[in-house]
C-alpha cells in the first residue's frame, strides 16, 4: 500500500512538472536585421575608389595612344554616371524626409 501512495505522490509531480515546463514560455528568436549601413560604408570605402582607379587607368591608355575624343566620351558617361549614381545616393537618405514632405504625412 504504501509502494502504491508513494508512486501516486510521484505522478502527481511529474504531471505537474510537465504541466509547468508546457505553459512556460517560449523565448522568441531575435529578429535577423541586415547591417546596411556598414554595407554601405564597405562599397563606399573599397570599392568605388577601386572602380574609379580602373577608369583612371583605362582614360589614360586611351590618352596616350591618341583617343582623345573616346576618352572625351567615356569621361562625360563616367561623370553623368556618378551623378545618377549621387542622386540615387541622396534620395536613399533622404527620401523618407521628402515623402513626408510631399504628402504630408508625420
Amino acid at each position: 500500500m504504501m509502494l502504491l501512495e508513494i508512486g501516486q505522490a510521484l505522478w502527481g509531480e511529474t504531471t505537474r512538472i510537465a504541466d509547468a515546463i508546457a505553459l512556460a514560455p517560449t523565448p522568441t528568436p531575435e529578429p535577423k536585421t541586415i547591417n546596411t549601413n556598414g554595407i554601405l560604408d564597405f562599397f563606399i570605402q573599397k570599392i568605388v575608389p577601386i572602380l574609379l582607379a580602373v577608369l583612371g587607368v583605362i582614360f589614360i591608355g586611351r590618352a596616350s595612344k591618341g583617343e582623345v575624343s573616346r576618352v572625351l566620351t567615356s569621361s562625360a558617361i563616367a561623370i553623368i554616371g556618378l551623378a545618377f549614381v549621387a542622386g540615387a545616393a541622396s534620395l536613399f537618405f533622404f527620401g523618407d524626409s521628402l515623402v513626408k514632405l510631399l504628402f504630408g504625412t508625420n
